[in-house]
């Protein structure tokens, strides 16, 4: 990368202060240009930044001057710390524009460039990504920890464990009557630490999915009609998501609402009623919609009779006991009282729990599934077998699927959706 690059890193103007960040070859005569020489490295100055045009001043500023390679891009890179005025951060955009060797950065370019120079592996930027969406302190954490280079550290320790058992497996079949290579125990210890690799991999494959943690739990609400699933659902999200009504049929298609309760993600969906027969088409598709739902369902909320609840982990609930005399099973719950409200969203916090990551967790993008499923299945195919030769490849695929879990063997295609859904100064 021979061109240097500069774009607004923090919030859209007008705000307190404004971040401009450059990075590239250009950076450190970028920023000579504009404020006349360079601080020293990594310590804030106060500085008059010029307009090198015409020396016409353009604001007062905080600058910071990081020589590369130690830099987050891995490249030379500067911030101007400027007052954060639409007009002052447009003025020094053009001034910098107007230097050779300089351009504005396109969405995630700063990120992309750090991947490319080393200093992020593929699941440290999936982390950033996670981590510039959360809405939830548990979206938060678990971004965290997959930004930080918690899952990353634990790969790394992966391909050198596979580094140390090839170089084994070559040994023992190249060398086995060489006085220095390891004894006959050899083959032994290979397929036991190949064993425990593979069991390690598989306690990772069980960590929670980050689609779920990301769209949140799913939960679905059905019922026969008029069983008061709209209701309900208008007071889970709190407000009025769908319309209720003393109609049978109201609602005929899904009506999805994302709602965050107790720091957790959910999407509760509202579905058709369901009975047995209808004349309705438009009904009838709505009840085949919501047979789907609940086949997709993370939490099922049945409202319906005891004996007819679609699987055996729904929840059993017992509405609209504010207007019911009878003694029905189920959680009493009326959503316009109130009652059993509390009750119903500890439960859901608790079913939660053991769908999301806990604390000090990580959560596992089906890419990263995708590929760990896949060195998986080279280890247990190795360590099933007994012939030297074919574990010998086995363990070449496996680090072929360890490259592709850290990014070393990614596609151009996949890199560009994944670097597109950044913002521009990142």
């Amino acid at each position: 990368m021979t061109d240097s690059i500069f774009a607004l890193s923090s919030g859209a103007p007008p705000a307190g202060i404004g971040v401009i960040r450059i990075s590239g070859p250009s950076a450190g005569s970028a920023l000579i240009a504009l404020a006349g020489a360079l601080p020293q490295p990594r310590h804030a100055r106060l500085s008059s930044l010029t307009d090198p045009r015409d020396g016409a001043l353009l604001d007062r500023a905080l600058i910071l001057w990081f020589p590369g390679p130690s830099t987050v891009t891995g490249e030379d890179l500067a911030e101007l710390h400027c007052h954060g005025g639409r007009a002052v951060i447009a003025a020094i955009e053009e001034a910098l524009s107007t230097l050779p060797g300089l351009r504005r950065a396109e969405a995630g370019e700063f990120t992309r460039r750090a991947f490319a120079n080393g200093r992020m592996d593929l699941n440290a930027v999936e982390g950033l990504s996670d981590l510039l969406a959360a809405e939830t302190q548990q979206q938060r954490r678990a971004a965290l920890l997959m930004a930080e280079g918690h899952f990353s550290r634990r790969v790394e320790d992966w391909r050198q464990t596979l580094l140390d058992l090839s170089a084994m497996t070559e040994a023992a079949l190249d060398f086995s009557d060489e006085d220095d290579v390891p004894d006959e125990g050899i083959e032994a210890r290979i397929g036991q630490s190949i064993r425990t690799l593979a069991h390690d991999v598989e306690a990772i494959l069980a960590a929670p999915s980050a689609e779920r943690l990301r769209d949140g739990v799913r939960v679905v609400l059905a019922g026969p009609p008029n069983a008061g699933k709209s209701t309900l659902l208008n007071r889970l999200v709190g407000r009025e998501a769908a319309i209720v009504s003393d109609i049978a049929g109201t609602t005929r298609d899904r009506i999805e609402a994302p709602a965050a309760l107790g720091g957790v993600a959910f999407l509760f969906t509202d579905t058709a009623g369901l009975r047995d027969e209808t004349g309705d088409a438009i009904e009838a598709i709505g009840m085949e919609r919501a047979r789907g739902a609940l086949d997709a369902a993370d939490i099922i909320l049945w409202l319906g009779p005891a004996d007819e609840t679609p699987r055996a982990d729904a929840i059993l609930l017992a509405p609209q006991c504010d207007r019911r005399t009878d003694s029905r099973p189920g959680l009493r719950l009326s959503a316009i009282t109130g009652e059993g409200m509390p009750e119903l969203i500890a439960l859901l916090l608790d079913r939660a729990a053991h769908l999301l990551p806990g604390e000090g967790d990580y959560a596992l993008h089906r890419r990263q599934r995708d590929a760990a499923s896949l060195l998986h299945a080279h280890l247990a195919s190795a360590s099933a077998s007994d012939d030297l030769l074919i574990v010998a490849e086995l363990l070449r695929q496996a680090r072929n699927a360890i490259d592709q879990l850290t990014g070393r063997a990614s596609t151009e295609d996949m890199l560009d959706h994944l670097f597109s859904g950044f913002c521009i100064g990142k």
